[in-house]
């Protein structure tokens, strides 16, 4: 190749080593980076996403100028109308003359289909290339799933664990076992050592960025400051840092407990400079790996966190590649309330979830538990519209693109598509939530009673849900000893179970406080 190439890089493709870059000429290829309103405003991101996507795209740039590349960087303006990838690139493409388009494949379909288009409209090669930070190809997880009557993520995983070697000996995982998550399921409580959340202050370049996001885009949820995330890979790599050496050996055993106050814990906090490629999942994996065998993480901790990535990271993406376009209307339960208002402004008698929405406006982050146990279950159980659901999860976390978000609400938290992706809904009265925190404490109903006017609202809705979605789901084996716990209830229980469930659902329809 002799002739210019312009490439394009996306805000969630920031790493040297992406495919597309891997052959860039310094003195004859033009990189192009741009700020977009449609991608700001595909929905309206939590105000600390915009912050970190832009600032960690003008850092990034930054580093590939100083680098010596030939970098066409496009803060967001408003007076130019370029608004889009595809004006950006028509544009780019009249100043600079490539022979050649060269970029990554985008993590979202919306945008894949946008630039299918450009095959049509602009007369160049386009040279679209496999985005290999991904362990298991699309192609690959589809030869997986041709082989299978149904989809479970545990065993992808084995077949992850075998192809990169990580936590294994020989032909056999690394201390007999697959899965440790047994032993990953204790409360926390005040007593314990709680490791302060890594955090960076911001520079020159992200408070610019602060600024352009409160002048711009002010109406979007969120608080914007105080601002602690890492915008460049060497901070994120002191990020991976800290948490292997101050978390990742309690990660385990608490990664599903909650407590007020305590929004971070053990967990890393890595997920979103994952997601952009400040990290890559192979080195996150492989420094939790030597924590192990340097013996200054247990194995428990070391392999639930290392499932995250390569197991259920790489499950959810082939999840969402595998099906159609569709996929985010799904609803099994046909599910049709509206989201409640609490879920923007944490106005609600329920702690929990006062607790999880408060955290994620003022954090953009809540960990999976909370996400899926607290707000996700809630949303079902109350039946609301899941691709209402997905929306809100979509906007208020800054780890969320749609490729790892949408199957993680739609199929996971929601059972929206009828059992594809797991093998259960996950429903729960407020015994769940009670175990693994200290919320129920300081919450203004009693987790102990049941139908009462001041019983925890999980705990009817949990039956009720059950009751109305019978014959979905009484075939399912998972949740047989549910239903016959249900069946010998007597008529008058099962009235007053479904009689509170009525009271509270009226009140969210009303949009009364609950």
């Amino acid at each position: 190749m002799t002739g210019r190439r312009l490439i394009l890089i996306m805000g969630d493709q920031l790493s040297r080593d992406i495919s597309s870059l891997r052959d860039a000429r310094k003195t004859k290829d033009i990189i192009l980076m741009a700020e977009l309103y449609d991608e700001i405003t595909s929905v309206k991101h939590h105000k600390k996403k915009i912050v970190f996507v832009l600032s960690a795209m003008r850092h990034f740039a930054k580093e590939l100028k100083g680098a010596g590349y030939n970098v066409d960087y496009r803060k967001f303006d408003t007076k130019t109308g370029l608004k889009s990838f595809s004006d950006i690139i028509e544009d780019a493409v009249r100043q600079h003359e490539p022979d050649e388009i060269v970029l990554t494949a985008p993590s979202e379909r919306r945008v894949l289909d946008e630039i299918e288009g450009w095959r049509d409209t602009l007369s160049l090669p386009i040279d679209v290339r496999t985005d290999d930070r991904f362990i298991a190809s699309s192609d690959e997880f589809q030869a997986w799933v041709s082989n299978r009557k149904t989809l479970r993520m545990e065993y992808f995983y084995r077949e992850m664990r075998k192809k990169t070697g990580l936590l294994m000996d020989g032909d056999e995982p690394e201390g007999g076992q697959w899965n440790y998550d047994k032993e990953n399921r204790k409360a926390a409580d005040r007593d314990l050592f709680m490791p302060k959340r890594f955090s960076v202050t911001p520079d020159a370049i992200t408070k610019e960025v602060i600024e352009l996001t409160e002048k711009y885009f002010s109406d979007h949820f969120g608080d914007v400051e105080p601002f602690q995330f890492a915008v460049t890979r060497k901070d994120a790599l002191k990020a991976l840092d800290y948490f292997i050496e101050t978390a990742l050996v309690s990660f385990g055993d608490f990664q599903d407990a909650m407590l007020t106050g305590e929004r971070f814990l053990y967990h890393s906090v890595l997920s979103p400079y994952i997601n952009v490629g400040l990290l890559s999942p192979m080195e996150v994996s492989k420094r939790a790996e030597k924590a192990y065998y340097d013996g200054s993480a247990p194995l428990n901790a070391v392999e639930g966190f290392i499932r995250q990535i390569i197991g259920w990271r790489e499950y959810i993406r082939g999840v969402y590649w595998l099906a159609d376009e569709g996929y985010t209307k799904q609803n099994f339960f046909n599910n049709s309330r509206k989201l409640p208002w609490f879920y923007w402004s944490g106005e609600t008698d329920m702690r929990c979830i006062q607790e999880v929405v408060e955290q994620t406006r003022e954090e953009a982050y809540a960990h999976h538990i909370q996400r899926l146990m607290v707000t996700g279950t809630f949303a079902m159980l109350a039946g609301v519209d899941p691709f209402e659901v997905h929306e809100w999860y979509l906007i208020v976390y800054a780890d969320a693109f749609e490729w790892v978000e949408a199957p993680n609400v739609i199929g996971m938290s929601q059972y929206a598509d009828g059992g594809a992706l797991g093998s259960k809904p996950y429903a729960a009265s407020g015994a769940y939530i009670n175990r693994m925190s200290n919320y129920c404490k300081l919450c203004e109903y009693a987790v102990s009673k049941k139908t009462e006017k001041n019983a925890c609202p999980f705990n009817s809705l949990y039956w009720d849900f059950l009751a109305r979605n019978e014959k979905k789901l009484k075939g399912n084996p998972r949740l047989g000893q549910m239903y016959k716990t249900w069946e010998k209830m007597g008529a008058n229980t099962k009235r007053a179970y479904r009689a509170r469930a009525k009271a509270i659902l009226k009140k969210l329809d009303s949009g009364a406080r609950v």
